[in-house]
């Protein structure tokens, strides 16, 4: 089971995580919403796609840009639709 959380509060969980270059992602139907906002940042990975960014908000941390997904991944990322992923800020056990 990975948990990715702030403080004592759970962003994530899952059994079914898939990790791409050491990052967990997590399905969407594993991640409480609620805490994440979606922003107008992207960015491009050559192998990939285009990403979306999510901020957090909780226990008094507003984090910007710390999640990340990819709704249209290119072909030899198709493993990654529907999932989300973190920066450090946001610890993943």
């Amino acid at each position: 089971m990975k948990i990715a959380k702030i403080g004592s509060t759970v962003l994530a969980e899952s059994d079914n995580t898939v990790v791409v270059e050491g990052n967990h992602y997590f399905p969407a139907n594993a991640v409480n919403w609620k805490f994440l906002t979606k922003t107008d940042k992207t960015s491009s990975c050559s192998w990939k796609g285009t990403a979306e960014y999510y901020s957090v908000k909780v226990d008094g941390h507003d984090l910007a840009n710390v999640a990340w997904s990819y709704a249209e991944p290119l072909e030899k990322a198709t493993e990654i639709k529907g999932h989300i992923a973190f920066y450090p800020q946001i610890t993943v056990e």
